[in-house]
């Protein structure tokens, strides 16, 4: 729709919809209404002019530039988890750190990345339901615990003490699918409103995969020269990272855009993370926010009520006039 190719649009929109042999009038007039959703939320994308990338830089009311850093923060604080130190690297860390076989090693390496899989199926139960915070948080907490303890167990040398920091390695991958896998792929959307969504969760994409880069071609060399020590080091990274959820990142689980928006308004680099119970923001009056666009946006939306109810007068006088006619 962006692009001018509304025909297409529409042809996906039907194909989503409903198969060409179940085109009923309520499933049409359901196509049209998304359309029209389409059409006004790119209105308000566009408001206030072309997209200019100083607005990103923007804080005030509309806390563009905050948002950015909370999108590319999210994403920094998953890859030094040390979750690609194991999705990418297992067998290496089995073989190298633990000292099992490189059978073992392998076979093992598989069955972690299997664990990972289903761990991340957790999210779709518990996201909505605790939020994206307290999810962070907790996560961080049990990787932070899986880490230290397999660095304890590898620290003592036996076997069976190997054995043990291998199911820990197995427990963070669960600790990883119930927060930090999935809210750092959602929280950039949410947290951004829709004029900077697009280029705030390209930026964030970019800073993940650099610090994936970065943990990967860190990781082997730490492993041969500290050994278990690497597992200490996320240790402390995981535990950091509980702080941070709780004093930057604001709630935005069941929110509005609307109500994201109102987040923001306090300014600063805490306002709207604290106001209620579990960090859940008391949500402030649509008319504080100003900004770019915003304005323009509210008149637009205000100009789109008003001739609604004009249409809707006139086709109402129409059936009056048509239903007397027919009455003579």
């Amino acid at each position: 729709m962006s692009q001018g190719r509304k025909g297409e649009a529409i042809d996906v929109l039907s194909r989503l919809a409903a198969s060409p042999d179940q085109r009923t009038p309520e499933v049409e007039s359901l196509i049209q209404e998304r359309l029209r959703e389409i059409e006004e939320s790119l209105a308000r994308e566009s408001a206030g002019g072309p997209f200019r990338f100083a607005e990103l830089l923007q804080g005030g009311p509309l806390g563009n530039f905050r948002r950015v850093l909370l999108a590319c923060g999210v994403n920094v604080m998953q890859q030094f988890t040390g979750a690609n130190m194991i999705n990418y690297l297992a067998p290496v860390v089995y073989e190298n750190t633990m000292g099992l076989s490189r059978n073992l090693s392998l076979i093992l390496g598989g069955c972690t990345a299997i664990t990972y899989f289903v761990a991340s199926f957790i999210p779709l139960w518990t996201v909505d339901r605790f939020g994206r915070r307290a999810l962070l948080m907790f996560s961080a907490t049990g990787l932070s615990t899986c880490f230290l303890l397999a660095a304890v167990l590898l620290s003592v040398g036996t076997k069976s003490a190997a054995y043990g920091a291998t199911a820990m390695v197995f427990i963070f991958q669960i600790f990883l699918g119930i927060g930090f896998l999935p809210i750092p792929w959602l929280y950039p959307a949410e947290v951004s409103h829709t004029r900077i969504r697009a280029y705030t969760s390209a930026i964030s994409s970019f800073v993940n995969w650099m610090c994936v880069f970065a943990v990967v071609e860190m990781t082997p060399p730490a492993i041969d020269q500290i050994g278990w020590r690497v597992f200490v080091i996320f240790a402390v990274l995981n535990a950091c990272w509980v702080p941070i959820v709780y004093a930057f990142f604001p709630e935005t689980a069941n929110l509005s855009l609307e109500d994201v928006d109102h987040l923001f308004e306090k300014g600063g680099i805490t306002g709207g993370v604290w106001g209620a119970p579990g960090g859940r923001t008391v949500i402030a009056h649509s008319d504080q926010i100003t900004g770019p666009g915003i304005s323009q946006a509210r008149n637009d939306e205000e100009k789109l009520a008003e001739i609604q109810g004009n249409i809707e007068h006139v086709e109402k006088s129409s059936r009056d006039s048509g239903s007397a006619e027919h009455r003579k």
